[in-house]
């Protein structure tokens, strides 16, 4: 959180009123600050972590579990000058911040601590004016970022409209193209970067995500001969597994590398008969019929505006009765703004938005698709995120020789805080299982539930 964004919150008031009364723990105007103090200041002087900065001070508990260390002139404006999380991402990033008590690859305690522990409360203005003095009027004017942040969403614009085919491929491309031996590092031998679904606590992350298309081919009722169409395929997962079992599945990926490597384990496997990944827009399949669809990790990609069109499209490559299951990541509500901001949109998914599985299922609807049945995976994706990080930090030397220091960091804060979000629900996983009627609203399905939780 960037220590200048406005709070007007009633804590601020009352340490104001304090100050004006007379109160010795507020600095005068004229005090000059070192930086720990003005941290501290921030933080309502209640640090869960030791704080230590080049000027020489330091501030928080000596025997702290978790420190950060501010090692430059330069972090001082990262910090001082993004908003939210990007401040702090920025100045990690370019490694003005150093943290200590945590692996880089797994952060998950140190970002727990102080999302637990630790509230910023803008200082009442009389403080403010010591605090500009203190850090310098410098420090308040913005500077490039690394390089690894991609523009802010208003300048994105040369790459087209968003949402539109070219400026999808860049937001893809930024993401998913980073190196295959890195994923492989990562997700480990599935290949599969999207929540999995762990059959018991102990099951590793290659069982879960093996079960997790286990859950998907058997939800959509597929047999040997049906036609299986998996947009955003990535890796090819679900296009193999259900290859394997008879099926004639086609992949759709927008990402070169995750094509090439996908083309690379269905030869390996001898599947070229029955699986298929294409390098392309979902929106330029020209085939239909389709007996089921699956979207797996695609949706927040899309954009809510474009809900409508998604979910026609999909039904028109469907025959009817056919089934379509997706599954992405939603808000906790349909109410809040879907763009992301911060940290996230220019580090890690650029345009990408989330919405509430309310919302999705009445744009299905709304489609003309009967949805089935829904169910929210969200203490599922914490482990699989936890199990990322733990394979990160195993690889963490390669995936540094790999990708370079500072976009393996931008992994492990990543993946860390996202672990904490789907932990306490601020973020889920909602899986949205619908049927395309035909003529006579049949389909021709059993009347519970078909599939193997």
């Amino acid at each position: 959180m960037t220590l200048f964004e406005e709070d007007a919150s009633d804590a601020a008031e009352e340490v104001g009123a304090a100050g004006r009364a007379g109160d010795v723990g507020t600095p005068s105007v004229e005090a000059k600050l070192s930086l720990a103090e003005v941290l501290e200041l921030f933080a309502g002087r209640r640090l869960p972590l030791r704080f230590s900065a080049y000027d020489g001070s330091s501030a928080g508990p000596a025997d702290a579990p978790f420190g950060l260390d501010l090692k430059t002139p330069r972090g001082t404006t990262y910090l001082a000058t993004g908003f939210g999380d990007l401040g702090l991402a920025r100045a990690y990033i370019a490694g003005d911040l150093d943290i200590h008590g945590v692996h880089p690859g797994d952060p998950y305690e140190l970002l727990k601590a102080l999302s637990e522990n630790l509230e910023f409360k803008r200082p009442p203005a009389r403080v403010m004016t010591s605090i500009v003095r203190s850090i310098g009027i410098e420090h308040l004017r913005p500077i490039a970022p690394p390089p690894q942040e991609v523009p802010a969403r208003w300048r994105r614009i040369a790459g087209g409209m968003r949402h539109s085919k070219s400026r999808d491929a860049d937001a893809i491309h930024h993401h998913y193209d980073v190196s295959n031996t890195f994923y492989e590092w990562v997700l480990g031998p599935s290949m599969t970067y999207t929540c999995a679904c762990y059959p018991s606590a102990h099951a590793s992350l290659d069982e879960a995500q093996e079960n997790k298309y286990r859950l998907v081919f058997e939800k959509l009722r597929l047999k040997p001969g049906d036609r299986l169409l998996d947009v955003g395929c990535g890796w090819g997962g679900m296009v193999r597994h259900a290859a394997r079992r008879g099926v004639k599945a086609t992949g759709v990926t927008l990402s070169r590398e995750q094509t090439g490597w996908a083309h690379q384990a269905i030869a390996d496997e001898g599947l070229g008969e029955l699986a298929e990944v294409r390098h392309g827009d979902y929106r330029d399949i020209t085939e239909d019929g389709f007996d089921a669809v699956s979207s797996i990790g695609l949706l927040e990609h899309i954009g809510v505006r474009n809900y409508p069109s998604y979910f026609r499209f999909l039904q028109s490559r469907m025959r009817p009765g056919g089934l379509l299951l997706n599954h992405c990541i939603t808000r906790s509500d349909n109410r809040t703004e879907p763009s992301a901001r911060g940290f996230i949109d220019r580090y890690v998914f650029p345009d990408g938005e989330l919405t509430g599985s309310g919302r999705i299922i009445s744009e299905a609807q709304d489609a003309g698709l009967e949805v089935l049945h829904e169910e929210n995976l969200r203490s599922h994706y914490a482990m699989t995120l936890r199990d990322w990080c733990a394979n990160l930090v195993e690889h963490w030397d390669d995936a540094v020789a790999e990708v370079g220091l500072p976009a393996a960091k931008v992994w492990g804060l990543y993946m860390a805080g996202s672990r904490l979000a789907f932990e306490r629900g601020g973020i889920q996983l909602h899986q949205v299982l619908a049927f395309n009627p035909d003529d006579r609203g049949g389909g021709n399905l059993p009347l519970r539930p078909w599939w193997t939780p």
